[in-house]
């Protein structure tokens, strides 16, 4: 179970693009202990839309060449982890960080 659902991301995102506050004031008025998580929802809804911010059901499984071809990608880049998470449709960046450091 997830802590936030789509509709409650969503409603925040969307009060942040309206202007009705920064990062730090909508996370103080909707109970978000972290304002970066709110950062981390526009960065998914810019580059994937409404599919950015739905909730992801179940585990997944990575083979080693895609996470190979991914620890590469960031390795010969200067795109960070949460840019490349974004793109590469993997929910957690955390995961990519620690692919690369067993790399």
């Amino acid at each position: 179970m997830t802590k936030y659902n789509y509709e409650f991301k969503r409603k925040v995102v969307n009060n942040y693009l309206n202007g009705k506050g920064g990062f730090k004031l909508l996370a103080r008025k909707y109970g978000i202990a972290y304002p970066g998580q709110i950062r981390k929802w526009l960065i998914r809804f810019n580059a994937l839309g409404n599919e950015g911010l739905k909730v992801q059901e179940g585990r997944r499984y990575y083979s080693f060449e895609r996470k190979l071809d991914i620890v590469q990608l960031y390795l010969s880049t200067t795109c960070s982890y949460q840019n490349i998470a974004t793109r590469e449709g993997i929910p957690d960046a955390s995961f990519i960080a620690q692919w690369v450091r067993i790399f």
